[in-house]
């Protein structure tokens, strides 16, 4: 057994690193510091839990049951589990998450420079050329340790600390209670803006690609894959930790330089200048143009060996162009509409997958784990539902909201935590009940 070399773990944790910090991870928290002021600690806590927590607990999950989204739902009705692999890849893929790694990037790289002639055609052109970036890289997914760990993320941390560093020397300005703009107070509005990296969907997905990549590099042995594999998950959570709480403090005292912005883009934007002048435009370009082609290229990696898994007889490449095609098609739809389309979904799908993760953990301790998931994910997945679907405007809807509103934490937008438990201990005490029946 070849032993693990702490170089490689440490290069797939840089990757690790790089993927996950793509576009959400980005520009949520300077727009949630900003809204926080001197609540900025409470706001920041439950989005490191949302946005960091999760997504390490998803990579520990991956890494002990031993492969990626099929291995994690394997106790489920198959049907189940192919309903919910579709609706997880197509959010993070060519739906979501994807294209909003090229419209950031081109919202702090190209438009800041082109002022007011930047338009549909200069958007199209940038999306296409950074998606076909990603598409050459995505084509040798048994290179990506080499194409981001090695080569990328180096660049990218070197100017975070840049960015980072001038942001905690020189804040233009004073920290403000806004503290009213968050209806879910700090801690609930910082831990449903978590949901909005994708990150814990992610990390069901990236988990495969973190383990390729280490066998990859010769580690094959099991407990040694498992092991390495979460402290590439530790070394990529300490610096998205980092990251974040250096941007939210950047929101929180961007009020005089930045107040009014659209976006967390247009907040950085602004912020950065102020610090490096125009060369701050070039800085913050540069950056988030490897942070989030990184993460597209881990993404459209993950989905296209995923949809070859499902439907082997299409080849990995075809799924690449294809996913690549789709993630240019819906860049261009608009930051802003895209970010709106994309909660609602977010507010379904995520219950399912922190429930999974967590049935995931836990699974060696279950007395029958098929019925449990089945159980548990079940209300979890009901009260997500219904708090997507409570923004359409639909009455039915609108009254289903307000019956789930009585439940505990709702108001936190975890209104699915208690019925989850509930049901995960009904079903284990019934199980070993009737077991204890049929010894006796």
């Amino acid at each position: 057994m070849k032993p693990v070399n702490n170089s490689d773990v440490l290069y797939v944790g840089l990757m690790t690193f790089a993927l996950f910090l793509g576009a959400g991870n980005l520009i949520f928290p300077p727009e949630l510091g900003q809204q926080a002021g001197h609540q900025l600690g409470w706001a920041m806590a439950g989005f490191l839990l949302t946005g960091v927590g999760l997504p390490l607990l998803g990579v520990v999950a991956a890494a002990r049951m031993g492969g990626g989204l099929s291995r994690i739902t394997q106790d489920l009705p198959p049907l189940l589990a192919t309903l919910i692999g579709l609706v997880l890849y197509l959010s993070i893929g060519p739906l979501f998450a994807a294209p909003r790694t090229g419209l950031v990037a081109y919202e702090f790289s190209v438009m800041p420079l082109l002022g007011e002639s930047a338009g549909d055609a200069s958007q199209l052109i940038y999306t296409l050329g950074f998606f076909g970036l990603s598409l050459l890289a995505a084509m040798f997914p048994g290179r990506i340790v080499d194409s981001v760990g090695k080569l990328i993320t180096p660049l990218l941390v070197l100017v975070l600390l840049l960015i980072g560093g001038g942001t905690l020397l020189f804040p233009q300005g004073e920290m403000s209670g806004a503290v009213s703009q968050m209806e879910q107070g700090a801690f609930g509005s910082g831990f449903l803006a978590g949901y909005q990296t994708l990150d814990a969907l992610a990390s069901l997905a990236f988990g495969i690609v973190i383990i390729t990549a280490l066998k990859g590099r010769g580690v094959h042995d099991e407990k040694a894959l498992t092991g390495a594999t979460i402290k590439a998950g530790i070394i990529a959570a300490a610096g998205l930790s980092m990251v974040y709480m250096a941007l939210g403090f950047l929101g929180a005292t961007s009020h005089g330089i930045a107040s009014g912005t659209d976006n967390g883009a247009q907040m950085i934007s602004l912020y950065i200048t102020g610090i490096f002048g125009d060369w701050g435009q070039w800085l913050l370009a540069a950056t988030m143009t490897l942070a989030c082609l990184s993460t597209s290229i881990g993404l459209v990696t993950a989905c296209s060996e995923y949809f070859h898994e499902q439907f082997p007889r299409v080849s990995y490449r075809v799924f690449a162009v294809a996913m690549t095609l789709a993630c240019v098609l819906v860049a261009n739809v608009g930051l802003e509409q895209l970010i709106a389309l994309t909660i609602p979904a977010l507010l379904v799908i995520y219950p399912v997958c922190i429930g999974l993760i967590v049935l995931c953990l836990i699974r060696p301790s279950l007395a029958n784990p098929r019925r449990t998931f089945a159980m548990m994910l079940t209300p979890m997945f009901i009260v997500g539902l219904i708090d997507g679907l409570s923004g359409t405007g639909l009455v039915l809807f609108a009254r289903a909201a307000d019956a789930i509103s009585v439940l505990p934490f709702s108001e936190s937008g975890m209104g699915w935590l208690v019925p989850g438990l509930a049901a995960l201990v009904l079903s284990e005490a019934s199980v070993r009940i009737r077991q204890n029946s049929a010894a006796a």
